[in-house]
């Protein structure tokens, strides 16, 4: 009889335990993984407490494949950001049953809620984010990749599900580091990254030259998701993203195609009219301001989209600008003492 979800978790805790006991884990703290937060291809990602303390810490357990790069520990050696999940410690494992098996282990603190789970929960239950809160969250996110790309990184994995959310102080923090990359200028990059849903469309296009503006067309998608409650571009393929994102933005330009892609072999597109982003957000109550950004992040051309910088710059955040930080609230809201005004 096949095991139950919550008998495999609790199969793989008991092993994590065991590992969390060998000798290179000590060295870190003694550490007792209490519930799963996430799998995947890359590996886990665990809750867990630090011993004599009352530390709640996030574990990402990755099996280390000789054949891959796994750029991600030097990646969070070197960003330290309030809206960017802080590296504590990291500490290798040897497999149980095959000591050959090595598993990187990354300490960083931990957030309870993902914005993808804020998100789903109340477009289920038909309520729209409050507009304040949507606000303050896309302040943070295009904060963290503002300094991201400050340092020369691009994130290549932009999505609601790695966007952890304190809801107590409204604290936003970018997390899950394993597609990011430092681009360099000629050198090629994969094409096929980032999730669908927030995948750029010179990514779509087929570039392997593009730059760190992917990362704020994934974050236009988010921001847009904030308002919306659900995805603004769900294709169900590489092919059909592409379509759904000419349903919104129109037919694509020779000049918008060359701008993504000049290698890009000419084909011929449908002539779709774009749709008005009043139209797109009909049926919720849309911040002032808040279209004119949507429509300066999600542009074909990514030399014309707006930077991380340009858009923190933009009139919708202008009642950020009016927070006194230090206060920890602002008009009965929560908001983070560390908030960079």
């Amino acid at each position: 009889m096949e095991k139950s979800l919550p008998e495999k978790n609790e199969e793989i805790l008991a092993k994590i335990n065991k590992e969390l006991k060998q000798e290179e884990a000590l060295k870190e703290g003694n550490f007792t993984a209490i519930s799963i937060i996430g799998k995947g291809t890359f590996g886990i990602v665990y809750r867990a407490k630090k011993e004599q303390s009352d530390d709640i810490l996030a574990i990402k357990r990755v099996f280390q494949d000789k054949r891959y790069h796994n750029r991600e520990l030097e990646m969070l050696k070197e960003i330290k950001h309030p809206n960017i999940i802080n590296l504590k410690h990291y500490f290798y494992t040897k497999g149980e049953k095959n000591e050959e098996e090595i598993y990187l282990n990354v300490v960083t603190d931990y957030l309870p809620q993902t914005l993808s789970r804020i998100l789903s929960i109340n477009y289920q239950s038909r309520k729209q984010l409050d507009a304040f809160i949507a606000k303050i969250y896309a302040y943070q996110m295009l904060l963290s990749i503002k300094y991201l790309h400050s340092i020369g990184i691009t994130h290549r994995d932009i999505k609601p599900q790695n966007i952890l959310v304190d809801q107590k102080t409204n604290k936003i923090k970018l997390c899950d580091f394993g597609s990011a990359k430092k681009l360099i200028k000629g050198q090629k990059s994969l094409a096929y990254i980032c999730s669908r849903y927030y995948r750029a469309p010179e990514l779509i296009f087929g570039s392997t030259n593009y730059d760190s503006q992917i990362d704020v067309w994934s974050m236009g998608c988010v921001i847009a998701e904030l308002v919306l409650g659900r995805p603004l571009f769900p294709g169900d393929s590489p092919s059909d993203q592409l379509v759904e994102i000419i349903k919104i933005l129109g037919t694509p330009t020779k000049d918008d195609i060359f701008s993504m892609n000049p290698q890009f072999q000419e084909q011929k597109f449908p002539a779709i009219k774009p749709t008005p982003w009043e139209k797109v957000f009909k049926n919720r109550k849309i911040p002032e301001h808040f279209v004119d950004l949507i429509s300066k992040l999600l542009v074909f051309n990514p030399n014309i989209r707006l930077t991380a910088a340009k858009a923190l710059e933009h009139k919708y955040f202008d009642e950020i600008k009016k927070i006194k930080v230090d206060e920890g609230k602002y008009e009965g809201y929560d908001i983070p003492k560390d908030l960079e005004i």
